[in-house]
């Protein structure tokens, strides 16, 4: 039994004690029933469900989107502007929205190319990196996790007149979800060399149906069959775009081990987004903004990722590989940039959208910046590419319509 529960209890069991009639005024029961008729009609108001058209849902969220615990959302509307004509309401959360959407794809379009290029790229040999390889994949985790502590701690200072002092959700509930994305950071770095590129298309591309399996263990929640076909034809449209349009510029194949990181990255990756948002579920989203989100997931990772630079060794090797090649620290540095500006809109997103909506925004990345390519540089499309953009906007375009008019159809 809940607390609200409980309490309502013992408040009706006051009134029974404090109005049934005694004896010797027992012709006073009719103004006694009456009282007890207007407490109930409060303790039934008291009771009463908040409209679920007052919040727009956002796409493909979860069908049991209520804080089961009863805690306040960030992302629910005050009384006072209940006002608001749905239209109104419905382009807000759109331009809401395309603010994250955009900075999702600026921030890591930098990010997964900067990835990349200090992953895959033969650099000056050194000693302890004879294949001028840059020798350590953790050391690319670790500067992405330093400069978004140091953002997170400046940022919550400001915000909140301390760093840790008023936090809501302790620092060890962030835990399970900063082990697991450090892990999915460090399998997609190690992938890079052993896996091609239509594979790691397809494996970046499935993630909308294992995050959707992964709420549904980690949280209990219930999709309609009609988002895991949306999800799956999202998955088919951006694999195939993505082969069409691009043939690997390497010649890198792909080995076991390459399929291992891949499969522990998808993972890794699924559980951390939906950790995230049970966090921000069970503490309530009004408690939990995003910097304190960026503080507590990156306290805890960052220090994993020094144990691992000092148990590996890697120390030594990267100032070695640093003095021989310092165009690689340059290029740390803007890997590091990037990924704490992606990290608060992941986290913006999530509080506001949902797990599913950012992983939806992320699978299209790849599309979006083959689209770029291809107007920049004057590159053609294939059939088969066109196929997959059509199906995946199509599908995109189709659930905005669906919770537009839902939302304007049930204000009527």
């Amino acid at each position: 039994m809940s607390t609200e529960g409980s309490g309502h209890t013992q408040d009706s069991l006051s009134q029974e004690m404090t109005l049934s009639p005694s004896p010797t005024r027992r012709k006073n029961s009719p103004h006694n029933s009456t009282v007890n008729m207007t407490v109930e009609s409060k303790s039934a108001s008291n009771n009463e469900t908040s409209n679920p058209e007052q919040e727009m849902k956002p796409l493909m969220m979860e069908s049991n989107g209520v804080d089961k615990l009863g805690l306040p959302k960030g992302d629910e509307d005050s009384p006072s502007s209940s006002s608001s004509t749905p239209v109104n309401e419905f382009y807000y959360q759109a331009l809401r929205f395309l603010f994250c959407f955009i900075g999702l794809q600026l921030s890591y379009l930098t990010w997964g190319y900067m990835q990349e290029l200090i992953m895959t790229t033969t650099f000056e040999p050194t000693p302890s990196a004879p294949d001028g390889k840059f020798p350590s994949a953790a050391f690319c985790v670790f500067s992405n996790r330093f400069l978004a502590i140091l953002v997170a701690i400046v940022t919550v200072r400001m915000r909140k007149g301390a760093v840790f002092a008023n936090n809501v959700a302790p620092l060890v509930a962030f835990a399970p979800c900063a082990l697991s994305n450090t892990m999915s950071s460090w399998s997609q770095y190690a992938s890079l060399r052993y896996v091609s590129f239509p594979v790691q298309t397809v494996f970046k591309s499935s993630k909308i149906i294992p995050v959707m399996i992964m709420g549904k263990v980690l949280k209990g929640t219930t999709y309609p069959l009609g988002q895991y076909v949306e999800a799956f034809l999202i998955t088919v449209g951006v694999a195939v775009f993505s082969v069409a349009s691009k043939s690997s510029d390497s010649d890198t194949s792909t080995e076991m081990i390459g399929l291992l990181y891949m499969c522990m990255y998808v993972c890794f990756d699924c559980f951390t987004s939906q950790w995230q948002d049970k966090i921000y579920v069970k503490y309530g989203r009004a408690n939990v903004d995003p910097y304190q989100m960026m503080l507590g997931v990156n306290s805890t990772a960052i220090l994993m990722t020094t144990s691992g630079l000092i148990l590996g060794g890697d120390i030594p090797k990267i100032i070695e590989f640093f003095k021989v090649n310092p165009s690689v620290f340059q290029y740390n540095v803007i890997t590091a940039i990037t990924s704490a500006s992606g990290q608060l809109f992941i986290y913006t997103t999530i509080k506001e959208f949902g797990p599913i909506v950012f992983t939806v925004i992320m699978t299209t990345r790849q599309m979006i910046s083959i689209c770029i390519s291809s107007v920049l540089f004057g590159h053609s499309m294939s059939i088969k590419a066109l196929f997959g953009a059509t199906l995946v906007f199509g599908v995109l375009f189709y659930q905005i319509r669906k919770k537009y008019m839902a939302k304007h159809g049930g204000s009527r």
